[in-house]
């Protein structure tokens, strides 16, 4: 029998948003371990805010909103806004009910320079590896760092003399036959980003560098930075993410590609009771610093193996996660938001290592 179309709503609906989301929904492990990751950090935010004057929206909802536009590869938080007034799944991971009107985009712009003084995207990151760690479902001992690219929110024209002051926006559009270095230009749009080439022959764009320590057991993000892009920032932030959080006296190992064989990044990790598992250059012109001391044991093939696992973690951040071209201008700006991706990213591997062993 053919079934009619009723063109008259419902009058009166008695319903919630959680009663529409399924019991098997991905989103349900993700927000358990989420709101208990941010209830530790209820303290800051008591701290962030006064106690007195209009309520703004809670931290917490403006942190899960950015967890969902990772998670969701929305392009923009107004695009976001604009949903929540309709997606009943975003309210309900945000805890709002049916009648609760949407938040304004502005909400998360005037709440960023708050989170970043606080550290609340660092804090945030760090409590959820936490989570990890007390779940025993870290390394302890085995790691993989790497690096990667982000693009800035700049275009190749804005890439000018640090002299030059004007306002057109096309004042670089003809820049065929010159020379451009970053000792001599800057962007006039994000003049924190750096001109950087991924390798030779490869087109030359306005970034950033992100930097990522990785544990090998499953391949959970342990440690996230962004720096201006230079050739040694992948082995500075490297030893930066290995000082922020070596294990104590145990020794560990760190697996990480070519560009890390240098003589003076492989005695930097010795120094600090760390084994490099590098991976050795092959060129017959370029000595290798890592030599049979290391590659004869099993574990160097094991992390030559494991550290390709990190790829994949760089592949979610820019093709999901947003991380490909910063949506911000600015290091720190951008550094918020990878941070945040890599949360929700650490959150959707723990919830689904969770379901597997439950």
């Amino acid at each position: 029998m053919r079934g009619k179309n009723s063109k008259q709503s419902s009058m009166l609906c008695l319903m919630s948003p959680e009663e529409r989301v399924p019991a098997g929904h991905p989103l349900r492990g993700i927000k358990k371990l989420a709101d208990a990751a941010l209830a530790e950090l209820s303290p800051v935010f008591d701290e962030m805010y006064s106690t007195r004057g209009r309520p703004s929206v809670p931290p917490e909802r403006l942190l899960k909103g950015m967890l969902l536009i990772a998670l969701y590869s929305i392009r923009s938080e107004r695009q976001f806004c604009e949903q929540l007034d309709y997606n009943l799944l975003f309210r309900w991971f945000l805890d709002m009910d049916m009648l609760e009107p949407s938040f304004d985009a502005t909400a998360f712009t005037h709440n960023r320079e708050r989170l970043m003084a606080h550290d609340v995207a660092g804090r945030f990151f760090r409590v959820v590896v936490e989570q990890a760690r007390s779940k025993h479902l870290m390394s302890a001992e085995h790691f993989s760092v790497d690096g990667t690219l982000i693009e800035s929110w700049a275009s190749a024209k804005s890439f000018r003399p640090k002299d030059d002051d004007r306002d057109d926006n096309n004042g670089g559009s003809d820049f065929s036959g010159t020379k451009r270095s970053n000792d001599t230009h800057e962007s006039k749009t994000d003049p924190e980003s750096k001109l950087w080439r991924k390798g030779k022959g490869r087109e030359a764009k306005l970034s950033y560098m992100g930097h990522a320590r990785m544990e090998n057991r499953n391949g959970l993000l342990v440690g996230i930075e962004v720096t201006a892009a230079s050739g040694t920032a992948e082995r500075d932030a490297a030893l930066e993410l290995l000082d922020a959080a070596l294990p104590g006296r145990r020794r560990i190992t760190l697996g990480a590609d070519r560009g890390y064989d240098t003589k003076d990044f492989v005695e930097k990790c010795r120094e600090r009771g760390v084994t490099p598992h590098v991976a050795r250059h092959t060129n017959a012109r370029r000595r290798s610093a890592i030599d049979a001391r290391t590659t004869r044991h099993p574990g160097y093939g094991i992390s030559q193996v494991l550290r390709r696992r990190i790829e994949s973690a760089f592949g979610w951040l820019k093709v999901i996660g947003g991380m490909r071209r910063s949506r911000v201008r600015g290091l720190a700006r951008t550094r918020l938001l990878a941070l945040l991706s890599a949360t929700a990213y650490n959150l959707l591997r723990l919830a689904r290592l969770e379901a597997a062993t439950a």
